[in-house]
This record gives C-alpha cells, structure tokens and sequence, in this order.
C-alpha cells in the first residue's frame, strides 16, 4: 500500500510539473513580432467577369510580392491566437502591347500597388518548433493604371476592398526567430477610382462612386521574422 501511494504521489508530482511546461511549449509562438515577406503573386478576373471566350486571354497579371508585417500572439490553453497587419507590394503588371486598339492609337498600362491587410489568425502545435494556422481578415489594394487613346491622358488609381484566407505553418529557429510559408486568397468585391480631372467627380473628394467589383488574388509567401 505504501509503495502504491508513493506511485501515485509520484506520478501526480509528474503531471502537475508537465502542466506549466505544456505551458511553455507555446512560448516560441507568442508575444510581439516583425517579419519579412516576398513570394509569388497572381491576380486575374474573378468568374463574374472572367469572359470566358478567349483561351489566350487568361484576364491575369502575376509577378513577385514583397513587403512587411506586424503582429501580436498570444495562447489559450493550446490555441494560438493573434492580430496582424501588413503592407505589401507586388511587381505584376500588364500593357496594351499589339492588336486592335494599338492600331487606333489607343495605350494602357495596368501597375499593381500597395496593398493593406488586417487580421486575425488561430493555430495548433504539430510539435513543439512547428505551428500550423489558419488567417483571414480585409484586404484593401490599390492598382495604378494609365491609359492614352492619342488626345487624352489619364492617369488614376483603383482602390478594392476585399476579404483575405489563407493558412500556413510557422518554424520557430529559435524562441525569437521564426521562418514561415502560406498560402493567401484574396477576392476584392467593391472598388472605385481616385480619378485626376474634375469631370469624373461624383463629389468633392476626387474619388468616383463605388462600385462592384470581382478580383481574385493568389499568393505563396515566405517570411522571415523575429519575436520581442
């Protein structure tokens, strides 16, 4: 009986002593954090506008995505949760390069901007250096067009709002360094235009009137970070 009570004394010690290092498993993935982003980046017309007459017109520009983020951690129980930011830009473009409307004179050129999100994301330890998450929150983007038909210039910004997904597993190098990889979709469903001539103002802020819009975003990011 004795022998049998020292056991069970023995093994609850164990137990209350695992709780607060279950506890701390988590602390690579909490607390403040900064990163770095680049990765690949692909936007094209969403199906509501997709014409799907043309094979060689795949409606989408993709280039490389590069920019910054914040964020904030925390854990509940075995939860990870946390708040993040980013401002991010992105090489895509397109241009009128041959065909009918080159013949008439006509020029554009398509540039992608800057790009907003603000989030939210939850994971779960695969084990105790690899975070496995899921995210998502709004995105605002902005893309920057030009366009000349011989005559008349214009030169405006388009401004799309939109809700962003993704998911991801996060590496902890150490408890303050960390390395990730997500993947992101983003669809823009409202935008408007921020035009430079008086005419095409709905009012007296310089912006047109809002109107809706269907844009897909697809992402692969890499990170590089570090935790305070």
């Amino acid at each position: 009986m004795k022998k049998t009570l020292t056991l069970l004394l023995a093994g609850a010690s164990g137990a209350a002593l695992a709780v607060p290092a279950a506890a701390q498993d988590n602390s690579a993935f909490t607390g403040p954090r900064v990163e770095a982003l680049a990765g690949f980046d692909l936007t094209k017309a969403g199906s509501d506008v997709d014409n799907d007459v043309d094979d060689d017109d795949d409606e989408s520009i993709d280039g490389f995505m590069y920019g910054v983020g914040v964020g904030y951690d925390f854990a509940v129980g075995g939860i990870v949760l946390g708040a993040e930011a980013e401002l991010s830009t992105s090489t895509a473009d397109t241009e009128v390069e041959d065909g009918d409307l080159e013949d008439l004179g006509f020029g554009a050129r398509l540039d992608t901007g800057r790009d907003i999100y603000i989030g939210a994301r939850a994971g779960i330890l695969a084990n105790p250096r690899t975070l496995l998450y899921v995210k998502g929150g709004y995105t605002n983007a902005r893309f920057n067009f030009e366009a000349d038909d011989g005559e008349t210039e214009l030169e405006t910004d388009l401004d799309l709002d939109g809700i962003r997904v993704g998911a991801g597993a996060e590496y902890a190098l150490s408890e303050r360094s960390f390395v990730k990889l997500e993947y992101r979709y983003s669809n823009y469903s409202e935008g408007e235009f921020d035009f430079s001539e008086d005419d095409f103002f709905d009012d007296d802020t310089g912006e047109s009137g809002r109107f809706d819009a269907d844009l897909d975003r697809h992402q692969v990011a890499l990170g590089v970070g570090l935790r305070f």
